[in-house]
């Protein structure tokens, strides 16, 4: 009866993969099909009644496309090269040292401020008048006032890029960590060593083409990332003209519905750039592939490259030193009742702005709770559903496979997000609690289950044979073994996801059809005005759920197993 029963209890696992795939592939398909077609003239719901080039047309002759182009492909270039350099020469710099421990520690409170919170907190830090010119002026500076300076949304997009690499460096340095654990790093660096190799040479050497097809799809990600961005373009950015990306959300908004045409051509045209770079970036792979082969073999130890060590070091301190006196800026100014200028500190200190913004947080608030918590929530079930199917049937997802899971981050939002909404109007679904829910889970799904499945995988099989030799089914272990274990990664996974549904913008946007507000669209919005007391309430409450969200996943493990030490498993 029990034998007969037991494949019955595994049919939920069979379904997970098929049916994760589908409601996380199905809004990106769909989406692009819905954005593709307007493209090309085709919506009958606004007239579009046959296949035309006019919206193409009407692209071209936009005054400001070949600035917007340069801006948003310069800017997107350059920040993932910055920060995949930074994320690299640290690794290799500081590996198996306290510096890259301590970097590894303080990484989740980075990464868990969203690119808009720490975009408004790097603008409080670096504008003419923000706390850095403070800091310095008079006494340094001679400045009696602000100077007169554009380093804000400035014409070459400079303080955009710096934004972006505050955030996409710790990232990528959380990938290349991960990469690590997956070669025999340290034990290879010695021989290295010992044969008079430099720490980077040794590093570039032997690690680096080990370490980078780990680590492929990720810069892929944070490559598309940056040249679709939105949120932290709008805040950073020039207006006049501006990105690509917020250029497309102007036109889709537009009151004047044929712009949702022009909105559409050119977010196929933003999906072309994304795609035009991944193949250069692979074409330059393939180059530096072929010259690396060459180099390996040359017997140059590079012993003074090691002299740039410091450099490295330096630079990596200075991103976390940033970072962290941005959020600091936005707790001054949140709390800040009097703070002239050139005062390093607010002179007068108050509550006063989060007392008279409660009610218009509260809203806002509970909106990105119960969408965070929900997105976060459905993606575990379905990320746990997956993986416990691969655990009892020995199976393991393909390289296809991976590449689908990482669908939704290669695609720019622009390109899909329209389509998306289309789809949702059709089906009587805009605008409601679901649509956003959903369309939050196709970005934390692929977040979630790249945190959790690691961990997942390395757990030790041998305590669920031992509790299965005592007589416990597939699903007591699961619960009673492997889910206390796993604790510690599946909270912190958890608060992955959270982090990056609090996080979201445009599918909270498009989605919600302006009618759901969360933290995000608010300080967004927001950010276009002069009150830098009310922003910085709304940002820092956006930065504070998701590190909240991280203090719970290293906190509550700890108090849970206080009393048995050996289940205090790292994430």
């Amino acid at each position: 009866m029990g034998a007969a029963l037991q494949p019955l209890s595994d049919v939920p696992l069979r379904l997970a993969p098929p049916l994760t795939l589908a409601l996380f592939l199905l809004p990106v398909l769909a989406g692009l099909a819905g954005t593709l077609l307007p493209a090309f003239g085709y919506l009958p719901a606004l007239g579009g009644m046959h296949l035309s080039l006019q919206p193409w047309r009407d692209l071209f002759a936009w005054p400001g496309l070949v600035s917007a182009l340069r801006l948003t492909v310069t800017s997107g270039l350059l920040a993932t090269a910055i920060a995949l350099t930074l994320a690299l020469a640290l690794a290799a710099a500081a590996q198996h040292s306290r510096l890259l421990r301590r970097a590894q520690s303080a990484l989740p409170f980075l990464l868990a401020p969203p690119h808009a919170a720490m975009a408004i907190g790097f603008a409080f830090l670096v504008a003419p008048s923000g706390w850095l010119a403070r800091l310095v002026s008079p006494a340094l500076t001679g400045w009696a006032q602000p100077p007169d300076w554009l380093i804000l949304q400035d014409p070459l997009g400079l303080a955009l890029t710096c934004g972006l690499v505050l955030k996409e460096a710790p990232y990528l340095l959380l990938m290349v960590l991960a990469g690590l654990n997956q070669i025999d790093a340290e034990r290879q660096l010695i021989v290295a060593r010992s044969l008079g190799y430099g720490r980077l040479q040794a590093w570039l050497k032997v690690i680096l083409p080990q370490l980078y097809p780990q680590i492929r799809l990720p810069v892929y990600a944070v490559l598309a990332f940056a040249l679709s961005v939105v949120d932290v373009a709008i805040i950073l950015g020039p207006g006049a003209p501006p990105p690509l990306g917020p250029q497309i959300l102007t036109w889709a908004s537009d009151p004047d519905l044929s712009r949702s045409f022009t909105a559409s051509a050119a977010a196929m045209l933003q999906l072309g750039i994304v795609l035009l770079a991944i193949a250069l970036l692979r074409g330059l792979e393939g180059l530096a592939s072929v010259l690396g082969r060459r180099r390996i073999g040359d017997g140059n130890r590079g012993v003074l490259l090691d002299l740039t060590i410091p450099l490295w070091r330096g630079l990596a301190g200075g991103i976390a030193l940033i970072a962290a006196l941005a959020l600091l800026a936005l707790m001054l100014w949140s709390c800040a009742a009097a703070w002239p200028w050139p005062a390093a500190l607010p002179q007068r200190w108050s509550l006063r702005t989060w007392l008279a913004q409660a009610v218009a947080l509260a809203d806002p608030l509970g909106s990105t709770l119960l969408i965070g918590g929900l997105a976060t929530g459905a993606a575990l079930c379905l990320a746990l559903a997956c993986l416990e199917h691969e655990a009892r049937h020995g199976v393991r997802p393909t390289q296809r496979a991976l590449w689908l899971l990482y669908l939704p981050l290669l695609v720019p939002q622009t390109a899909f997000l329209f389509g998306l909404q289309v789809l949702l109007v059709r089906l009587g679904l805009d605008g409601g609690l679901l649509a956003v829910t959903w369309s939050h889970m196709t970005f934390v799904l692929p977040y979630l289950f790249l945190a959790l499945a690691d961990p997942w995988r390395h757990f030790d099989p041998r305590l669920a044979q031992t509790a299965a030799s005592l007589g416990a089914g597939p699903w007591r272990r699961f619960l009673r073994i492997k889910l206390p274990l796993l604790l510690r990664p599946l909270l912190f996974a958890a608060a992955i996801g959270f982090a990056v549904s609090v996080g979201q913008y445009l599918p909270t946007l498009f989605a919600g059809a302006g009618r759901i507000a969360t933290l995000t669209t608010e300080a967004v919005t927001l950010s276009g005005g002069s009150n830098r007391r009310i922003l910085a309430v709304f940002a820092l409450a956006q930065a504070a759920l998701p590190l909240l969200g991280f203090a719970l996943a290293l906190g509550l493990p700890a108090l849970i197993h206080r009393r048995r030490a050996a289940m205090r498993m790292p994430a």
